[in-house]
């Protein structure tokens, strides 16, 4: 959980968010519960007694999907900046993590792996997940230039085992991961 997020409600989540929910539920999801949890009529308050300092705004993204949300988000002084869609019948899309696009469903167990692109990154994060029996299901890799900054999404077949992310964690040209649970 963040200690502060900053939500922007594009489109019909702007025009409608607050009646149908859309603030509880995403201040839910913030917090790590449940779709089904009963709580999520309390998100609000459960986020102020947590410590979440939470804000809504209206926002206009251009041409993307009309339940789109952009999160800016930090804890401990780390930032992070993610785009996703509600696309219906609760499923969801995330489109984008900073400033990298990608398309994540969250129905499998992810890894979201921020390195520097050099040669071999790759093939050390698919040996730590072999060497902790994960399956990779799917990957993308983007960056924004040889040798800068590049994004590893890879979404896997079971949760990847905290020996598996500390692995990870030492190679030497990553900055940061993180293991995303299903939604």
């Amino acid at each position: 959980s963040p200690d502060h997020a900053r939500i922007g409600l594009h489109g019909s989540f702007a025009t409608t968010g607050h009646g149908h929910g859309t603030d509880l539920a995403l201040t839910a999801g913030l917090l790590g519960m449940s779709p089904d949890d009963p709580g999520i009529r309390d998100a609000l308050a459960r986020a102020l007694a947590e410590g979440l300092d939470i804000s809504f705004e209206t926002v206009d993204l251009g041409d993307v999907h009309p339940n789109t949300a952009v999160f800016d988000l930090e804890r401990g002084g780390r930032r992070m900046h993610l785009q996703g869609t509600s696309i219906g019948g609760g499923d969801v899309l995330l489109t984008g993590i900073d400033d990298f696009d990608v398309e994540m469903t969250g129905e499998l167990p992810s890894l979201i792996v921020e390195h520097i692109d050099r040669p071999g990154e790759i093939a050390a994060v698919s040996t730590a997940l072999a060497d902790g029996d994960v399956n990779i299901a799917a990957m993308w890799v983007s960056r924004e230039g040889r040798g800068a900054r590049a994004l590893m999404v890879i979404e896997t077949d079971a949760p990847v085992p905290a020996t598996a992310l500390s692995a990870i964690a030492s190679v030497p040209a990553v900055i940061a991961v993180r293991g995303v649970a299903p939604v």
